[in-house]
């Protein structure tokens, strides 16, 4: 904060003065919406009476993007002229793979002068793995089409890059700095929702650094109460100045339509990313190796910590930056980099615009005590090597054992958990396929009714500890959630194994 806090006479008498100007004892606490301070913050000369003339001026940079595509489908079984002369058709023989054109439809912008385009990755992606994009085209605002080539992509941000290759000098915009922005102020979305070309909406800003939970390094955007439709991704979100502030990238819909709710990538964001794709300069974002979730207030409460404060580890990636600087699946990370981990500044947005090789002080809780460890941020992977890391193979079907036998009085666990569990043998083990090296409890039904069944839980996980205390007997489960419920705990956190996964921790409210 930039603020002097020296206690001057001046300062005294001008806070005297205001009490006099005001008729409120200096320092008074007063309505939010009295009338004094009101007259300050209303919209007045400064309030739009028409976008008119603004979007005349910055119109002719906006430009509609479609692209043509040669997609794969497959014929096998779907062909209903299998076996006549008409079966090539459809797909071929025995119904072959074959392919169909596509098309897809979005906004962007003229960032230069010499033809330079941003849009959205997902504008100018194919559609499926097998796709292939066989032109872009770029329409601008008085009906010219031309052809336009690919610069760049970068998919974790959603950005792209075009270039159009033609002599003459294109009308264009700048970006602005989207740090300026606040809550209520006035913007205009340009772009080509469901094909209209053209299309002007305008509102506010309804929220700054929005995280929409997608877990994406760059989760973090302008929101606003423009109406955003498919076909405006890549459009540009301009404040009252001119400036592009943002770049329309998603909404939020239970109708596939704008309700209010849209998302725009911000200008701090894109820029830089912008401009190494127009250089051809790789993008390196700084990666731990972890997989993470917030502190949603089920967690905190089997924590005994606050609620959304920090991000719990789920799993550590061996080999990776966060496993050599000794984190462990279980942890609260509160600080990273001497930076609060917030719902509006998440741990994977600070890491990602981290650089590679950069010694960065953790803080964190571990097993009910805070402690610090350094870590030297990694590069991140590909999002195919990404995958990989943290495959979680779905279990489909029986889970593969019969009959288990529960042991001890398992009434005040089911009454408050919602679960009956019976010890790991080495014959369940075997059914389950697991390792002989792990213990627990094998639940052996869910209340359908609990908070175990809202959140997953199902016959055949194996529950490893409680409380980050190992349990392999009904009694030791027992204990803990009396001494968490003793504690005054809402919740118990179980860590939880399913076959084929990965184990994951889990936060169970007590009933």
């Amino acid at each position: 904060m930039r603020y002097a806090y020296t206690l001057t006479t001046a300062l005294l008498l001008g806070g005297a003065a205001v009490s006099l100007a005001t008729g409120y004892p200096a320092g008074a606490q007063v309505a939010q919406n009295d009338d004094t301070t009101m007259a300050r913050v209303v919209p007045r000369g400064g309030a739009p009476a028409s976008f008119a003339d603004l979007t005349e001026q910055l119109q002719p940079a906006v430009v509609n993007i479609s692209t043509r595509q040669r997609v794969q489908v497959n014929g096998g079984g779907q062909n209903p002229f299998a076996g006549t002369p008409f079966e090539g058709l459809f797909g071929g023989p025995g119904g072959q793979p074959t392919t169909r054109e596509a098309q897809s439809l979005g906004s962007g912008f003229i960032m230069s002068a010499d033809g330079y385009v941003v849009t959205n990755n997902h504008v100018v992606s194919a559609q499926g793995r097998n796709g292939t994009i066989e032109a872009i085209t770029v329409t601008t605002t008085d009906g010219t089409e031309y052809d336009a080539e690919l610069v760049g992509t970068d998919p974790q941000s959603d950005l792209a890059v075009l270039k159009i290759n033609r002599a003459k000098p294109f009308p264009f915009v700048n970006f602005g700095d989207s740090r300026t922005a606040r809550v209520g102020d006035w913007i205009i979305a340009i772009g080509n929702p469901f094909g209209l070309g053209g299309t002007v909406t305008s509102g506010i800003i309804s929220a700054v650094y929005r995280a929409t939970g997608s877990g994406n390094a760059y989760d973090r955007y302008l929101q606003t109460d423009a109406a955003i439709n498919r076909g405006n991704s890549g459009g540009p979100m301009f404040d009252m100045g001119g400036n592009v502030i943002g770049i329309n990238n998603a909404i939020f819909s239970p109708t596939g339509g704008s309700v209010g709710i849209g998302f725009a990538i911000p200008a701090e964001t894109a820029e830089p990313i912008v401009r190494k794709l127009i250089a051809g300069e790789a993008i390196e974002r700084g990666y731990l190796g972890i997989q993470i979730q917030p502190v949603s207030e089920d967690l905190a409460a089997s924590l005994g910590i606050d609620h959304n404060r920090g991000e719990f580890i789920q799993s550590v990636v061996p080999g990776e930056a966060a496993a050599k600087a000794g984190l462990q699946a279980g942890d609260v990370v509160l600080r990273i980099a001497g930076k609060d981990i917030t719902p509006e500044q998440t741990l994977s947005y600070i890491v990602a615009n981290t650089e590679p090789g950069t010694r960065i002080p953790i803080e964190l809780i571990r097993n009910g005590k805070r402690m610090t460890v350094n870590a030297v941020v990694g590069t991140r992977p590909s999002e195919d090597e990404l995958s990989q890391s943290f495959a979680n193979p779905d279990d489909e079907g029986e889970n593969g054992y019969n009959n288990p036998r529960t042991d001890g009085d398992q009434s005040y666990i089911a009454e408050k958990l919602g679960l009956s569990v019976t010890p790991l043998t080495a014959n369940i083990a075997r059914q389950l396929g697991v390792g002989e090296d792990v213990e627990g409890l094998v639940i052996a039904a869910v209340d359908g009714t609990s908070d175990a069944a809202t959140k997953g839980l199902r016959r055949g996980d194996i529950v490893l500890t409680a409380n980050y205390r190992d349990v392999t007997t009904v009694e030791q489960l027992e204990g803990i959630v009396r001494e968490a419920e003793d504690d005054g705990r809402e919740a118990v956190l179980l860590r939880v194994q399913r076959r084929g996964q990965p184990a994951i921790y889990v936060p169970l409210r007590m009933r």
